[in-house]
C-alpha cells in the first residue's frame, strides 16, 4: 500500500502524521508489515513477529485517535526490541540456540516505556550470541545485512535493530551499548546513536544482576530528535535496575531548541591505540570543520588512553562464564564455537587479571577527569574503517599493519560517560562512517544538543540507501 510519505521520515515526522490524521495506525501498519515481508528475506534484521498482535493494536489506535484521543508521542508507531531484551509473549533468544524457546511473560521497563508512549510491537531484531561481538552473526537466525552493501555487516550487537532503521522497515527499535553496540551500527549504519550515560535508562528485571556495570540501553535513531524524544520516554530510576540514575528535571527534545554556546573541544584521530582507514580519516576531518564552523573552539589532543581490550574481553568473558555457569556444564555443546572459547579462556582468569584490569580502569577514568577539566567535549572517530564481511571475522590488519577495530568505543563504557556517533560522511566505496562525541559525565544533553547542532549544518535525512 503506497503512503504519502518518505519511507526514511523520522519517527517523530511520522508519529505527526498519525497526530493530524493524515495516515491511521492501521494503515501504517499494513505498509510496515508488507514492507518487512519484502525486504527482511534480504537483511534478516527481524527473526520474530507478531503480526495479529501488531495489527490488533493497530486497529485499536485508530479507533481511539478517531474520538479524539492522544495516543502519545510515539503513538502509533511500529517498534521491534533487540533480542537481548524482553518483550511479552516473545521468546529472548539472546542469539543463542540455548534460549530458543524462552518465551517470556513480562516487558523490560524499557519496553513497557516504550509501549505506553504508543509504539506498538512488532517482533525482536537479530543480534549475535549474547552480544559478544561487533558484528550480527549467530548460529540460530543467520548474518544481518547491511542495507548499503548487503555484503557487509551493519554492525552489533545492535546490527539488526539497524538494519531495520537503515532500510526503512521500521521507525524505531531498541538498542544496548556493552562496548559500542549502538554506536558500532550506527556508524556502519548512517544512523545516530548514542550511549546514554551509565544508569540513565534502566535495566532489568534482571535474575542475575552483571558487576561490571558498562551496559547501556539508549537510542539508535534516523534523526537526533528521535534520540532525544527517545531518551525522554525511556530515561528515569527504577527498582529494579539499582545502577538506575535520578529522573532528569527537564526534556532532552525540548534542549534541542537552543543552539549551544561557543565550546572548547578536543579531538583525538587515534587515541594512540589504533590506525585509521585513509577515506575514513578524510571524512573524520571534513566532519571536525563543521564544530568549527559553529563558532567553537576545536584543538587537537595527542594522549594516549590506556588499552584494555584484551584485559576486558578475558574480564567480562569471566562475568559471562558466570551468568552461563549451569548451561556451560550441561549444554556446551549449543554455544557457537567462537563463544565457547570466549568461555573456555574465562576458566584461566585469576586475581591477577582483575587487578590489571582494575588498574587500567582506573587510569582510564583519571584520564577523562583530566580531559573534561579542560575541555567541554571531546571529538573521535567511531571507527576506525567502514563495514566488514556480514558474516565477519573482525579485521585485525589495516594496511598490513595490526589494528582495533573497535578502539574508540569501550573506552566510554568503562568511564560511564555520554558518547554518540553521527554520520561522518561516506568511503570511497560508498558506506557511511562515523565520528563519535563524547561528553562529560552525566552531561546526555549537550552530547545530544552538540549531535544536533552538526546535523542542522550537515543533514543526513535526504541520503539513504537506495532499495
Amino acid at each position: 500500500m503506497p503512503l504519502s510519505f518518505n519511507y526514511f521520515s523520522s519517527a517523530i515526522e511520522i508519529a505527526d502524521l498519525i497526530r493530524s490524521k493524515e495516515i491511521s495506525p492501521t494503515e501504517l501498519m499494513e505498509w510496515t508489515l508488507e514492507r518487512i515481508k519484502d525486504l527482511n528475506p534480504r537483511f534478516n534484521a527481524i527473526v520474530a513477529m507478531d503480526e495479529e498482535m501488531a495489527l490488533k493494536e493497530a486497529s485499536r489506535q485508530t479507533e481511539q485517535i478517531a474520538h479524539g484521543h492522544d495516543l502519545g508521542p510515539f503513538g502509533g508507531l511500529p517498534f521491534a526490541v533487540k533480542d537481548l531484551e524482553n518483550a511479552k509473549g516473545f521468546a529472548t533468544t539472546k542469539g543463542s540456540r540455548l534460549y530458543r524457546d524462552n518465551i517470556v511473560d513480562f516487558d523490560d521497563v524499557l519496553v513497557e516505556r516504550i509501549k505506553r508512549s504508543g509504539a506498538i510491537l512488532v517482533g525482536k531484531t537479530n543480534t549475535p550470541e549474547f552480544g559478544h561481538i561487533p558484528f550480527t552473526d549467530n548460529d540460530l537466525f543467520g548474518p544481518t545485512r547491511n542495507p548499503w552493501d548487503e555484503t557487509k555487516t551493519p554492525g552489533g550487537s545492535s546490527g539488526g535493530s539497524a538494519a531495520a532503521l537503515a532500510s526503512a522497515m521500521l521507525p524505531l527499535a531498541t538498542a544496548t551499548d556493552g562496548g559500542g553496540s549502538i554506536r558500532i551500527p550506527a556508524c556502519y549504519s548512517g544512523l545516530y546513536g548514542l550511549k546514554p550515560s551509565q544508569g540513565r535508562v534502566p535495566i532489568g528485571p534482571r535474575a542475575r544482576h552483571p558487576w561490571l556495570a558498562i551496559s547501556c540501553y539508549g537510542p539508535l535513531t534516523r534523526s537526533v530528535k528521535d534520540a532525544a524524544r527517545y531518551l525522554d520516554i525511556v530515561a528515569g530510576p527504577h527498582n529494579a535496575d539499582p545502577t538506575s540514575l535520578p529522573a532528569h528535571n527537564f526534556s532532552y527534545e525540548n534542549s534541542l531548541k537552543e543552539s549551544l554556546p561557543p565550546l572548547k573541544i578536543a579531538f583525538n584521530e587515534t587515541l594512540g591505540v589504533t590506525r585509521l582507514q585513509s577515506d575514513v580519516r578524510r571524512e573524520f576531518y571534513r566532519a571536525l570543520e563543521v564544530f568549527s564552523d559553529l563558532g567553537h573552539e576545536v584543538e587537537e589532543t595527542s594522549d594516549v588512553i590506556p588499552e584494555m581490550g584484551g584485559w576486558w574481553g578475558r574480564v567480562s568473558a569471566f562475568q559471562s562464564l558466570g551468568l552461563e555457569w549451569e548451561n556451560y556444564g550441561k549444554n556446551h555443546d549449543l554455544f557457537t564455537d567462537r563463544y565457547t572459547k570466549a568461555l573456555d579462556r574465562a576458566l584461566d582468569v585469576g586475581p591477577d587479571d582483575f587487578a590489571n584490569f582494575l588498574q587500567l580502569r582506573g587510569e582510564l577514568i583519571a584520564w577523562t577527569s583530566q580531559l573534561f577539566e579542560n575541555y567541554d567535549l571531546l571529538l573521535t572517530p567511531t571507527l576506525p574503517t567502514e563495514a566488514f564481511l556480514a558474516e565477519g571475522p573482525i579485521p585485525t590488519e589495516l594496511d598490513g599493519e595490526r589494528f582495533n577495530a573497535i578502539a574508540f568505543t569501550y573506552p566510554f563504557n568503562f568511564t560511564g560517560h555520554p558518547a554518540a556517533s553521527v554520520r561522518a560522511g561516506f568511503s570511497d566505496t560508498g558506506l557511511p562512517c562515523g565520528l563519535q562525541i563524547v561528553g562529560p559525565r552525566f552531561r546526555d544533553d549537550i552530547v545530544l544538543r552538540a549531535s544536533h547542532d552538526y546535523e542542522n549544518l550537515r543533514p543526513w535525512s535526504d541520503v539513504w540507501p537506495d532499495l
